[in-house]
């Protein structure tokens, strides 16, 4: 069952979460047609494994269709959540997406740490870091849930999740294609081709775009601009479907990123352009060694991911169901960055993350006019790696870094980055050793490893003593195996006789491990009233959880290199939510408050001490656990439809959380989160005239508001982007019975200036970075379908 608005402007709705690996309830399995006839302004929902109502879930969800993202124009992840109350994400790249619901965040690229939000593509966990970047074309719907359902997420959500469900192949033919231009050089050609019948019907889908970098850089050793665009997706269906109780759907994914270098733009080193300013051109040079060291001399992305899925879902009888999900998953990326934001080559990284996924799910459902049930197992294992190659010049880097951090420089008097850009520090290897040599290369490489599994078992069980009553309640029994990989091969410099980055230790390319195993059982429990049929409340109480962090590095013992263990105690999350949702032929909405209370909250800290306890280098990351947290919210939605051909929307939320003011939370108690917004709003409306037969007039004029958010812990408002409001628009005109459409878009309509983050690897050195946010974007696209 697509979840779809029966309004083609219908946008939003607050809806239930839902058992991803089931999104088709058989119709036997379903109430009356007149139970789930919805308003001409609401979104139908399989939910609970039965085709609802959105207002008839007792869960918190916020879900937006295919027709409805592309009504807003919006065209990633990231522009989606500025729609969405709870949720922010913020796309430094493709290969580091952070995703935030609720204020809690999930960005770390250790293959060590597992994840907050669980991402689902087609019903499958594809929550690794490095590997969860999904192209957003050819949608049936995304669907946002916020707080723990455990019973319903395979490896345990500590937050909430994101499912993304692509459109099924469906019985007829049916294609579209859709080109596309804009300013910075934009092309877009995507579409789709659709053909089958009610036994074997398939689909194929692609999306190739490319832009040019918004940030120009000035270093002519390189040859795009920063945040070029060179992306491509495909996804080919496969629906079998040969009686009425079987359906079987296989799909495979290929999504590739050629992307220019991130803007990593320093606020203190100089251009040729003059003084530092990370709105302006840049000088991002990388360095003469990086090929050898880095394995590119260019900066920017290069990343592929394979996914392959299979759902089958069998009618056992009227009332029994069996579902089985299973899903493989391989991404390799490697990201070259220059990390100090300016012209000397100072700090050069690259990141190097591979990996592999492999799902499987097994479930049970009943449904009946008094109860609804489920029971099943699920298994997931993943193994991955992040490799973090480094390259320098040594008197450059020495010099660099001492002024920096304030040190005693290796030669006084000598500036890293000049006034006018040029680098003086690029002489100091030269002057250090009195002419022996005029540059000394420097490379190292850090590496850490996870081969990570989940068993579990899980059981859910709805009661409806009366139509008005629904009462749920369930558990999962999760049992974890991690294990922890560490490697390191770190030379001595040539000039200090030491490792040039401070805390770097060489375990002489050995692989230390480490492993653990962990176990829990998360509860839920919801409960809904109907106090008429079209106003419902809802209430929930559910558990949480963060998997425990096997960290892993190296310390000294003497003279011997041992590995660091630290073992960071899982997360834990109980949340309490009341709400209320209503629905209409011309109004839908829902008001929702929640109260989240965590203990062990763990936090992600990048290292600036070379004595640090965790064993692990300047500039890189570690997990630990700061103590507790808390978070009290609001969140509003609402959706009206006065008439036939408009419909206006606006949706709101209020977040009042952080690490608790505590004196035994240290230096970071009081704190917000790191990228929650106080206040996130948005509204708009959508109008689809028609203005002659076979002719009309569509526009979907937005507004998006944001407040200020923190990049990190601890705060610190140099490190922080004040409030931000964005115009966005779509509009154009469909002739021809909808065979062929114009459409402009305009994003970011006023240029607003903002930062999309702030600090990153530079930071822990002294010299933090600054990443500008998308300038305005404009365009045009041209549609042709046939059979739609």
């Amino acid at each position: 069952m697509n979840i779809r608005s029966l309004s083609h402007a219908a946008l939003f709705c607050a809806a239930s979460a839902i058992p991803f690996q089931a999104l088709q309830a058989q119709a036997s399995a379903q109430p009356d047609d007149e139970d789930v006839a919805p308003a001409d302004n609401q979104i139908i929902v399989t939910a609970q494994l039965i085709e609802q109502r959105a207002l008839d879930v007792p869960i918190t969800i916020s879900a937006l269709t295919g027709d409805a993202i592309a009504e807003l124009g919006v065209t990633d992840l990231d522009e989606l959540s500025n729609y969405i109350p709870g949720l922010n994400i913020q796309e430094q790249s493709a290969n580091n997406p952070g995703i935030v619901i609720r204020g809690i965040t999930s960005d770390s690229g250790s293959a060590q740490q597992g994840p907050r939000v669980t991402l689902y593509y087609n019903g499958v966990d594809i929550s690794r870091s490095r590997g969860s970047y999904q192209a957003i074309y050819d949608l049936d719907r995304v669907e946002v849930i916020k707080g723990p359902q455990a019973t319903l997420f395979g490896t345990a959500s500590a937050v909430g999740a994101i499912s993304l469900v692509s459109a099924r192949p469906r019985a007829g033919y049916s294609a579209e294609v859709t080109g596309g231009y804009g300013n910075f050089d934009q092309t877009l050609v995507s579409g789709f081709v659709n053909a089958g019948s009610d036994v074997v019907a398939g689909r194929v889908a692609f999306e190739w775009r490319t832009r040019d970098g918004y940030v120009e850089n000035l270093a002519p050793s390189q040859q795009e601009d920063l945040y070029a665009q060179d992306q491509f997706g495909a996804r080919g269906s496969l629906r079998f479907t040969p009686n009425d109780r079987l359906t079987v759907d296989l799909v495979g994914t290929f999504d590739r990123q050629r992307h220019g270098g991130t803007p990593f733009i320093s606020d203190t080193f100089a251009t040729p352009d003059g003084p530092a300013d990370p709105f302006g051109r840049a000088f991002l040079g990388g360095s003469p060694y990086s090929e050898a060291a880095l394995g590119d001399s260019q900066l920017g992305l290069d990343r592929e991911v394979y996914d392959a899925n299979l759902t089958a879902e069998y009618l056992i009888g009227d009332s029994l169901t069996f579902t089985t999900v299973n899903g493989y998953r391989e991404f390799d990326s490697h990201e070259v960055f220059d990390a100090d934001g300016g012209p000397a080559p100072f700090l050069e990284f690259a990141e190097i993350a591979k990996g592999h996924q492999v799902s499987h799910e097994g479930r049970f459902t009943y449904v009946d006019p008094r109860w609804r049930a489920a029971f099943g197992w699920n298994f997931f294992t993943e193994d991955n790696l992040q490799r973090v190659p480094f390259s320098t010049e040594e008197g450059t880097f020495l010099q660099c870094l001492t002024t920096s951090l304030g040190l005693a420089p290796v030669i006084p008097g000598i500036p890293c980055v000049a006034a006018d850009g040029s680098v003086p520090a690029a002489q100091v290897t030269q002057l250090a050793t009195g002419g022996a040599a005029t540059a000394i290369p420097y490379s190292s490489v850090f590496e850490n490893q996870g081969n990570n599994q989940s068993y579990s078992l899980f059981a859910d069980a709805t009661f409806i003593p009366t139509t008005s009553l629904e009462l749920t309640a369930g558990a999962r029994l999760l049992i974890e195996q991690r294990r922890s990989g560490f490697v390191t091969s770190v030379p001595n410099s040539v000039l200090t006789g030491a490792p040039l980055i401070p805390g770097q230790i060489d375990n002489g390319g050995r692989t230390f491990e480490a492993e653990d195993s962990f176990s829990a059982v998360l509860p839920r429990f919801n409960a809904l009233y109907r106090i008429t049929p079209d106003l419902n409340v809802f209430a929930t109480v559910s558990k949480g959880r963060r998997s425990p962090v096997v960290s892993l590095g190296a310390r000294r013992a003497g003279t011997e290199v041992l590995p660091n263990i630290n073992v960071i105690p899982q997360e834990v999350v109980w949340n309490y939510e009341g709400g209320i949702k209503f629905g209409s032929r011309a109004v839908s909405g829902s008001l929702g408050v929640y109260y989240q209370d965590y203990s062990n909250f763990q936090t992600t800290r990048t290292i600036s001490d070379p004595n640090d306890p965790s064993g692990l280098p300047l500039g890189t990351t570690v997990t630990e656990s700061v103590g507790s947290a808390s978070n009290l919210g609001v969140e509003a939605e609402i959706n009206i439809r006065p008439t036939s051909w408009l419909s206006v929307f606006a949706n709101v939320g209020y977040i009042d959380g952080g690490i608790d003011d505590d004196p035994t939370n240290g230096t970071v108690a009081g704190d917000r989160f790191r990228l929650q917004p106080e206040w996130q709003a948005a509204g708009g409306f959508t109008i689809d005239y028609p203005v002659a037969p076979g002719v009309r007039i569509f526009a979907t004029p937005s507004v998006t508001h944001r407040s200020r958010i923190f990049f990190e812990v601890p705060n610190s408002l140099r490190i922080s982007q004040e409030a931000v409001t964005l115009l966005n628009a779509r509009a154009g005109v469909s002739f021809a019975d909808d065979r062929f459409e114009v459409a402009g878009f305009i994003r970011n309509a006023t240029n607003e200036r903002y930062l999309l983050d702030a600090g990153n690897t530079g930071g822990a050195f002294g010299r933090p970075t600054f990443i500008p946010a998308e300038p305005r974007f404009y365009g045009v696209q041209l549609t042709a379908r046939i059979g739609r």
